[in-house]
């Protein structure tokens, strides 16, 4: 940073023209850091279309078939878990290396696997290049993203995740290598009193040399860095070792606003993944059988459709975050999500109730509702968990805090995929439908209650939002970028 961009102890700038709406080089950081997600897009759509096939070539049971398809999500605790610890150590993007480094290897070891026994060994490896990548690619691109398209950008991860479900992956070897070109997220740098790399960064990231400044200050100031120090390289004061200190923030002494932040993330993980999405897009050609599509190829086709609903509703709910907001778009879609699954649940029950009939209409009702429902899923609960979940935490406790949220979802999403069948016996299909449509109805109040709104709010004064331990405080921001508080 030059000295003229000195004044006061304040880093200032002369007015510079407008550089657009959003910034190509924030936009260009996103894509790049959401393609980690193939990974997990890459499986989920390998997997659910190869399972019927899986099962008869290996001979497997219906608990092995449970365990094959949702331990994926069990494994990658381990690289969720180490995650945050290792993002505040090396750094973001060397993060993101890491987690295409892992996969990688584990689908070299799924490659050339010759039984159940080693293929459980490298989906254990790819589990924690999993892990990772659901951590720390929402957090890079809430980090490097301005406020005013920062829920669009944060999204992308889940459009990856679903755009690859369609259509296959690029190795991920060569993902890991592309994200050597991006830069490192800001707010770590200056973490590291890196001012004139992070500046840098932002520079390149805002719409106007002013905001970029004012992203800057307001960064320093939430890391308790005082004003007078703006050299290029600082040394930050009672700098803490990466992670110190940070569980004890979080979990033992937290402030009333982390502990709400923190109620509110693992509260909106566990919803999205225990409503069952992940019953519906794993086994889509089960719940299809059950529901009288006879033909493999019709239960594919119906499987590659939902595959198709879900991201392009992906799309519409990333396109429309920063423009409605995180809360109504999460109690728009967990609304949805709960009607079709008590209609997919009646419709399933009645099926099971008349066996030996052929029901068009309850079977077109059946796969409709399948389709409404991870609609519905994706213009909301899908990507607004990522985007909400990683802006909500403190500069220093976000990379660990997102990690604990990403833990749950992952342990839920690893449950529910290893017993779905299990369930679906012991309550009937329907049942174990009208049981995730209860934690719908249950999640939707939570969202109502807990969750205030975050939308174009600066990532350091996120914290006043909460503490209060209800969503009645709304935050808006006016065009002219004035805040404004609500009260209802």
């Amino acid at each position: 940073m030059s000295s003229s961009g000195i004044e006061k102890g304040v880093v200032t700038a002369e007015f510079e023209p407008p550089r657009g709406n959003r910034s190509r080089f924030a936009f260009a950081c996103a894509i790049l850091a959401s393609m980690t997600s193939i990974i997990l897009g890459y499986d989920i759509g390998v997997m659910s279309g190869a399972a019927i096939f899986i099962k008869d070539d290996l001979k497997l049971s219906d608990v092995q078939l449970e365990i094959l398809m949702g331990i994926l999500n069990i494994y990658s605790l381990v690289g969720s878990g180490a995650a945050g610890r290792t993002s505040d150590w090396i750094g973001r993007r060397y993060t993101i290396v890491l987690a295409g480094a892992f996969f990688f290897c584990g689908a070299l070891l799924m490659a050339f696997a010759t039984n159940y026994p080693f293929i459980m060994v490298g989906r254990f490896v790819a589990g924690i290049g999993v892990g990772y990548a659901m951590m720390i690619a929402p957090v890079y691109t809430t980090e490097v993203a301005p406020a005013t398209s920062r829920g669009f950008l944060s999204s992308f991860p889940e459009v990856y995740t679903y755009m690859f479900f369609c259509v296959g992956a690029i190795p991920s070897v060569c993902l890991a290598i592309g994200v050597l070109a991006m830069p490192e997220s800001p707010r770590w740098l200056v973490l590291q009193g890196r001012l004139g790399d992070a500046f840098k960064v932002l520079d390149k990231t805002s719409n106007t040399k002013e905001e970029a400044i004012s992203r800057l200050n307001d960064i320093k100031r939430a890391a308790e860095i005082p004003e007078d120090m703006t050299d290029d390289v600082i040394v930050v004061p009672n700098r803490k070792s990466a992670g110190k200190g940070v569980w004890k923030d979080l979990l033992v002494q937290p402030t009333p606003a982390v502990r709400h932040i923190l109620i509110a993330c693992l509260g909106i993980h566990f919803s999205q993944q225990a409503s069952g999405i992940d019953a519906v897009v794993l086994y889509s050609p089960t719940i299809f059988l059950k529901a009288g599509l006879k033909s493999k190829n019709d239960q594919l086709l119906a499987t590659v459709a939902v595959g198709f609903v879900k991201t392009i509703f992906i799309v519409v709910g990333t396109c429309v975050v920063d423009r409605f907001g995180r809360r109504a778009l999460l109690l728009t879609s967990m609304g949805g999500m709960f009607l079709s699954l008590t209609a997919l649940g009646t419709s399933l029950t009645v099926i099971d109730r008349n066996p030996g009939q052929t029901l068009k209409w309850a079977i077109g009702h059946s796969v409709t509702t399948v389709m409404t429902f991870v609609a519905t899923f994706s213009i909301g609960a899908g990507p607004v968990t990522w985007v909400y979940c990683s802006e909500i935490f403190p500069v220093r406790l976000r990379a660990q805090g997102a990690s604990l949220g990403v833990m749950l979802n992952r342990l839920m999403s690893g449950i529910i995929g290893m017993t779905f069948l299990s369930l679906s016996k012991g309550l009937t299909i329907g049942g174990a439908f009208l049981l995730f449509a209860g934690v719908a109805a249950a999640a939707w109040v939570f969202f109502f209650t807990f969750l205030p709104e975050t939308r174009g709010m600066p990532l350091e004064e996120m914290e006043s939002l909460f503490g209060s331990y209800t969503a009645n405080k709304k935050k808006n921001v006016t065009k002219e970028g004035k805040e404004m508080v609500e009260e209802h």
